[in-house]
């Protein structure tokens, strides 16, 4: 199994995950910390899989423009 589809897999088991919790985010707590660090983790492994999709050649002209700062938002854009 390659990169790509060891993070497609990862990526569909959280959002298996988030779906059963989904129903008792409500219920407590813990449900709702565990709720948001199954999001996180989720933008997390999707970031990982764009960056295997591009191309290395623009990535590397992109290097020598200057840097931004990631933001929390940065991991939720589609």
């Amino acid at each position: 199994m390659n990169n790509k589809q060891l993070l497609l897999k990862k990526i569909q088991q959280k959002e298996l995950q988030i779906k059963k919790l989904h129903l008792h985010q409500s219920s407590s707590d813990i449900c709702n910390q565990l709720y948001n660090t199954l999001i996180l983790e989720k933008a997390i492994l999707c970031k990982e899989l764009q960056k295997l999709n591009k191309n290395p050649i623009i990535e590397s002209a992109k290097k020598l423009l200057p840097k931004r700062e990631k933001l929390i938002c940065d991991y939720f854009k589609s």
